[in-house]
């Protein structure tokens, strides 16, 4: 079946997203195809709101529209308890369990010298200064447990060992090679009271 540029511009710039197939692509297509006008536009003007408004934390790199996002803004927190984790959805994932109050670092991937990824894509010198500036007593490392991830968790936690703060890992409870956004309250519970210096 062969589509008109439009549409199959429409179905190539879907199937960019993550986990969209050829399949979903052309359902998401024509599904958009099928909405009114205005639904389309005001879509295309969230997109691009959200775009040219939406920035990194300049203390965290937590998405927000501040300087500083509402985690790092909120004084009740642990100021010394930092967790380290790999993209901002898995700070929803442990803030849902409600038994973590410090604040935290997204990494906004993990080590991967296969793609290029090193310790300046993640940003780990600035994390290292945050860890010394702040004065923080404990860093709770929460990267995915598969191998970027652990090889992330033990990078980090070799180069903070030095600064004398003490360095944790999250414990059992999440399976291996599975990504943080997928485990519930009570899996991330167990494994944030678990957790284990490293």
């Amino acid at each position: 079946m062969f589509f008109s540029p439009s549409i199959t511009r429409l179905v190539e710039v879907f199937r960019r997203l993550p986990g969209i197939g050829p399949k979903t692509a052309q359902r998401l297509t024509f599904f958009v195809l099928s909405m009114g006008k205005e639904e389309v536009q005001e879509m295309a003007r969230a997109l691009v709101e959200a775009k040219q408004r939406v920035r990194l934390c300049s203390r965290c790199r937590n998405l927000t529209e501040e300087e500083l996002c509402s985690v790092c803004r909120d004084e009740r927190r642990d100021k010394t308890l930092l967790c380290v984790i790999q993209e901002p959805r898995d700070m929803m994932v442990i803030e849902k369990t409600g038994q973590y109050r410090g604040r935290y670092f997204i990494l906004h991937g993990a080590l991967s010298p296969v793609e290029g990824i090193g310790p300046n894509e993640l940003m780990i010198p600035q994390l290292l200064r945050l860890i010394e500036d702040e004065r923080i007593k404990e860093v709770v490392i929460a990267t995915n447990p598969n191998v970027e991830g652990d090889a992330t968790a033990y990078y980090i936690a070799d180069a903070a060992r030095p600064l004398g703060v003490r360095v944790t890992r999250i414990g059992f409870g999440l399976p291996v090679g599975g990504d943080l956004e997928y485990a519930d309250e009570l899996t991330m519970t167990r494994a944030l009271e678990s957790r284990r210096v490293i």
